[in-house]
């Protein structure tokens, strides 16, 4: 089966500081998968490299059979709207109701739908999260954990074949965070979807992954199922799961 993303001996710097240094990760089709890594490990800098909005010094990434760094712009922008983005911060539009943040991809990506099909899309993906009641509110008006559940209607409204999670339970309680990770479960399976999760959110990881990887010094140290990695008696993997 094909992968969803490939990456191969991928290398970032910024000046004398190396970020990545020959880091790889295969994404198959339909899985969840989670990279997890101390703050500054280079979590956040995969993922500009994986949407192109960082360029590798070196190495290869392919997201759904197409080289990231052989794309010019147009394409690039193609490309993007297969890929969703669950941003940490939710990035929802403090001046839109969520009627209109949900409208908003749908009308800057190239989508030639009538107002029908734009209404159909949004009170779709607002039940996905059981929150169509919501669809005439503003953010404001809305808890942290109905923010997020925007947020991430917003990034399926487009059926993305790929989901990056930034931190997706980041602030928000432990009931509303296995509340989030479960909906996470349940979208992936009723789309099948592949995902990309970083977390520093163990309860998250290991609800929603079904492998990790653990970025240490650059590369891809351990490459696992979350039992097999947490079982390990390796020093350097055993205080991510202590």
């Amino acid at each position: 089966m094909e992968a969803a993303i490939i990456i191969q001996d991928l290398y970032k710097s910024f000046g004398s500081n190396h970020v990545l240094k020959g880091f790889n990760l295969e994404l198959k089709r339909g899985e969840n998968l989670a990279v997890l890594g101390k703050s500054g490990s280079g979590k956040s800098v995969l993922i500009k490299c994986i949407i192109g909005l960082m360029q590798q010094d070196e190495g290869e990434i392919n997201v759904l059979g197409q080289s990231i760094r052989s794309l010019n712009q147009d394409e690039l922008d193609h490309l993007r709207v297969k890929i969703g983005f669950l941003f940490q911060s939710n990035a929802l539009y403090d001046s839109m109701t969520v009627r209109e943040n949900l409208e908003f991809p749908l009308r800057r990506h190239w989508m030639e739908i009538s107002n029908k099909e734009t209404g159909d899309l949004v009170m779709e993906s607002l039940e996905n999260v059981g929150l169509a009641h919501t669809v005439d509110l503003m953010p404001a008006e809305l808890s942290g954990g109905m923010r997020k559940r925007i947020a991430l209607a917003r990034t399926l409204i487009l059926k993305p074949q790929i989901i990056l999670y930034d931190e997706p339970t980041t602030g928000l309680d432990p009931i509303t965070s296995k509340e989030i990770s479960e909906l996470m479960n349940e979208l992936q399976k009723k789309y099948n979807t592949s995902s990309i999760t970083i977390s520093h959110d163990m309860n998250c990881i290991q609800r929603t992954a079904d492998r990790v990887i653990l970025l240490v010094d650059g590369i891809a140290y351990a490459d696992g199922e979350f039992d097999q990695l947490k079982a390990s008696t390796d020093p350097v993997i055993l205080p991510y799961f202590e």
